[in-house]
């Protein structure tokens, strides 16, 4: 888990140096290129090899990256628009809309005290947006629409990981996204990045696949009730690197909001 954290801290901080120069478009795009090259490297040391692309559900895997593809978008564009501590806390509420959608999706029961749950969680985003004290930006609706793009991304993935290994996974994520990417980023031109750019490419490259790694072991190793709480120490890591390299505010709700999240979060993982 301090893994997942260091990557995603990591991926927030490269993903904003890159977006003065690029959009997210294109960023996803050497991102995907980066990742693809580290998957098949890894595939080829494997000893079932390329036999590993063969899968006979590609087409939850093509609806998998879709939301994938469109929660990435979104998430980098809020880490340029609003302060990182807010982006992380909303983005806790990744798993208030697994718990919302999963029945609709996957057959499972919803009920009362899941759906009041559900509802403290949202109580939380409140607290962290402050609506009325100041003023809403697009990076917030960025922000929880990344959220539902990443819950219902792991609805799918609990689909597809009966059938298919992880390296099978990522394969098809990074392919995939290359693809979106690619036809939204030729409209415009792709501009080549400037050498500069290029280490924070290779950084959002590798902490892409390393957090999904990361992730995936922990909830291997652990239940998902010890896993969950262990993210929240990425609010307070990410609030200092706001504070240190941007100057970013220290905001009290944005934690009280994010403990009531959490807490949702730990609750609806009691109820299961």
């Amino acid at each position: 888990m301090m893994g997942a954290v260091a990557s995603f801290v990591f991926m927030a901080v490269a993903g904003r140096a890159i977006l003065k120069e690029i959009n997210t478009f294109e960023l996803m795009l050497y991102r995907s290129l980066i990742g693809m090259a580290v998957v098949l490297g890894l595939i080829s040391l494997n000893p079932r090899g390329f036999t590993l692309l063969r899968t006979a559900i590609f087409r939850q895997h093509l609806l998998r990256n879709i939301f994938h593809f469109a929660g990435q978008n979104l998430w980098f564009f809020a880490i340029a628009a609003i302060p990182l501590s807010q982006l992380v806390a909303l983005e806790f509420t990744n798993p208030l809309w697994v718990a919302l959608l999963a029945p609709f999706l996957l057959g499972e029961s919803l009920t009362k005290q899941k759906f009041l749950v559900v509802l403290l969680g949202f109580f939380g985003v409140l607290i962290v947006a402050r609506p009325g004290a100041e003023p809403l930006a697009w990076g917030h609706a960025a922000a929880l629409a990344a959220a539902l793009g990443f819950a219902l991304n792991a609805i799918l993935t609990r689909k597809i990981m009966r059938q298919n290994s992880v390296l099978t996974v990522l394969f098809w994520m990074t392919f995939i996204q290359t693809l979106f990417a690619l036809g939204l980023s030729l409209p415009g031109g792709i501009p080549w990045p400037s050498a500069a750019l290029w280490p924070w490419l290779i950084i959002v490259g590798l902490t892409g696949l390393s957090a999904h790694f990361c992730l995936t072991t922990a909830l291997g190793l652990a239940p998902a009730s010890v896993v969950a709480p262990m993210e929240f120490i990425r609010l307070p890591i990410i609030t200092v690197v706001g504070l240190m390299r941007y100057d970013e505010p220290i905001m009290a709700t944005v934690f009280i909001g994010g403990a009531v999240i959490l807490a949702a979060n730990y609750l609806n993982l009691k109820l299961k």
